[in-house]
């Protein structure tokens, strides 16, 4: 297996962008590189935000706000996870002391 980084060049807002990844990942670069682009162009088009580096940091702060918005669902199905862990855990541990005695 190549295990070499592979250079790819991706555009966002019409800048040309060279970067690497690893090796089997790199249409999952091409597609974060569109989905980027998309963001920002959007911003763009709304005319509300000028410069590429301000139109990025509203893009950034979007993509993380909606990706925290997502977490809490994601840390109370852990939670809860774990809570039943924790109470297999005890009935096993309590079944064990019966057969015990």
């Amino acid at each position: 297996m190549n295990d070499e980084i592979v250079p790819l060049t991706v555009y966002i807002l019409d800048r040309e962008y060279r970067v690497t990844c690893p090796p089997g990942e790199e249409e999952a670069l091409k597609a974060s590189a569109y989905h980027l682009n998309q963001r920002m162009q959007e911003i763009k088009n709304s005319g509300k935000v000028v410069g590429v580096d301000r139109i990025a940091v509203m893009v950034a702060l979007n993509i993380t706000h909606e990706l925290l918005q997502n977490n809490p669902s994601e840390s109370l199905l852990c939670d809860n996870i774990s809570s039943r862990i924790k109470a297999l855990q005890d009935k096993i541990d309590t079944a064990l002391c019966a057969d015990d005695e």
